[in-house]
C-alpha cells in the first residue's frame, strides 16, 4: 500500500514535515517514507489523499477504555478492586473488553493507540497496559503490559476507604500504604536477587504476586502512574518516587500548572486532563484548559488525555484543540497526542511517529485535526484501512 501526495508530519526526533510525500507499508509496518519527487516508477494499490495531512494514529495516554464499559453499570465496571486498597497484581487487560463500542469510537476518531488503566480508588491499583484499538482478542492488541502501575493519591482513595471504616481515610494513610508496599516489595526484590546471585547463602523468599508485579518499578523497567490532582499530592507523589529511586509520570495534574517552577526535572511528564468535564470535587476547584499550555511552555512533558469515559475517547482531539485555543502551540498539542504520548507510555519505538520500521498507524485530516469540525479522511491502524472518505 502507497500513501500519497501527503503532507506528512512525521513526529520523529527533528519532526520533520514533508511538504509532499508518500508512505509505503507493508506488512503492517512502514516500508519507506520519503519526498514524492524521488517516487519514479509507478505505484500500485495507492491511496491517494490529495494534499491531506498526514500524521501518526493519535494516542490516548491515559483511560479506562472498555474496563467502564459504555451503556453499563455495575456489569460492566471492572476498574476498581475496591476490596483492598493494595492491588499491584491485578492487570487491565483482564478487565478490558475489545467489544466495547468505544474502541470502535476511537478508531474512527484516529485514536490507534491507548494506555488502559486500572481506576483510582486503591492507592496502589494495578498493572496499566498500552493496546491497540484495533482488534478482537486483547492479548493480540497489547503493545506493552504492563507499561507502568496506577498508583491513586488525593480524594478517590479517601473516599472509597472511609465508607469501609478502614485505612486509608486520609492523606497520610494513603502514603504510608504505599511505602510500606514498596518497601516491602523492595525487600522482596532484594532477597531474590541475593538468592539468584548466591544460593548458597541466602533463601529464595516466599513467592508473592503482589510485591512480583512491583519489581519491574525497581528495575526502573516501567514508571508509576500517579493519579494526583492538588499540587501537595503531586508533591508526595515525588517524593515517594525519590524514596524508592522509581520513575514517576503524574496523572491528571490538574494543579501542575501551579507548580512547574517546582514540578520540572522532577517526574519523566504530566498526563494533563481531563478539561472537558465538570469541577466535580473539591481537588478539580483549580481545574483550568490553559493547564496544558503552560505546562507544555514550561519544558515539561505533557500528553492530553480524555480520561475515557470522563470524557468521551473520540473528544481526544477537541481536547487538544481546546488547549490550542487556551494558548498552547500547535505543535506541542500535535506531540500530546502522537510522540511525547508514545514517550511517557514507554512505546515509542513502536509508535508515536511515522518512521521506517514503525507500525503503520496513520491518519489523515483535510485541515487542522483540532477543530470542532475536523473528522479523519484516512485511519489506517496496523497498516489496515479502518477509516476512507477519499473513495
Amino acid at each position: 500500500m502507497y500513501i500519497v501526495n501527503a503532507k506528512i508530519f512525521t513526529m520523529s526526533e527533528d519532526e520533520t514535515i514533508i511538504e509532499n510525500g508518500y508512505i509505503e507499508v507493508r506488512k503492517g509496518k512502514i516500508y519507506s517514507i520519503g519526498d514524492m519527487k524521488y517516487v519514479t516508477d509507478p505505484l500500485n494499490d495507492i491511496i491517494d489523499v490529495k494534499g491531506a495531512n498526514v500524521y501518526p494514529g493519535f494516542i490516548d495516554a491515559h483511560t479506562h477504555l472498555g474496563m467502564f464499559e459504555d451503556s453499563l453499570t455495575f456489569e460492566g465496571d471492572d476498574g476498581n478492586e475496591s476490596t483492598d486498597p493494595v492491588s499491584p497484581q491485578v492487570r487491565a487487560i483482564d478487565g478490558t473488553n475489545p467489544f466495547d463500542r468505544c474502541f470502535d469510537d476511537a478508531l474512527k476518531a484516529g485514536i490507534t493507540s491507548v494506555m488502559i488503566s486500572p481506576g483510582s480508588t486503591n492507592p496502589v491499583a494495578g498493572q496499566i497496559a498500552a493496546i491497540k484499538t484495533s482488534g478482537k482478542c486483547i492479548d493480540k492488541m497489547i503493545i506493552k503490559s504492563p507499561a507502568a502501575i496506577k498508583f491513586s493519591l488525593g480524594e478517590n482513595p479517601k473516599s472509597t476507604y472511609n465508607d469501609k471504616d478502614q485505612i486509608p481515610v486520609t492523606r497520610m494513610g494513603i502514603a504510608s500504604l504505599i511505602r510500606e508496599t514498596l518497601q516491602k516489595a523492595k525487600k522482596y526484590y532484594t532477597d531474590k536477587v541475593n538468592y539468584e546471585n548466591d544460593s548458597a547463602n541466602y533463601d529464595e523468599p516466599e513467592f508473592d504476586f503482589k510485591y512480583e508485579a512491583l519489581i519491574p518499578l525497581f528495575k526502573k523497567e516501567i514508571p508509576g502512574h500517579f493519579h494526583a490532582h492538588r499540587a501537595d499530592d503531586i508533591f508526595t507523589a515525588i517524593r515517594i518516587c525519590k524514596e524508592f529511586d522509581i520513575r514517576c509520570v503524574i496523572v491528571h495534574g490538574t494543579e501542575a500548572h501551579l507548580i512547574t517552577d517546582e514540578l520540572k526535572g522532577e517526574c519523566e511528564g504530566v498526563l494533563s486532563g481531563p478539561v472537558m468535564t465538570d469541577r466535580s470535587k473539591p481537588e478539580l476547584k483549580n481545574l483550568t484548559p490553559d493547564s496544558a499550555g503552560i505546562i507544555s511552555s514550561s519544558g515539561i512533558p505533557v500528553a492530553v488525555i480524555t480520561d475515557h469515559p470522563e470524557t468521551p475517547i473520540n473528544y481526544l482531539n477537541i481536547c487538544a484543540g481546546l488547549a490550542v485555543r487556551e494558548g498552547m502551540g500547535k505543535n506541542a498539542a500535535l506531540r500530546s497526542v502522537t510522540s511525547a504520548a508514545a514517550r511517557l507510555c514507554g512505546i515509542y519505538d513502536k509508535v508515536g511517529s511515522l518512521e521506517i520500521g514503525k507500525e503503520a498507524d496513520i491518519v489523515a485530516y483535510e485541515n487542522d485535526p483540532f477543530t470542532l469540525e475536523a473528522k479523519p479522511l484516512l485511519v489506517i491502524a496496523e497498516g489496515k484501512i479502518v477509516v476512507n472518505k477519499l473513495l
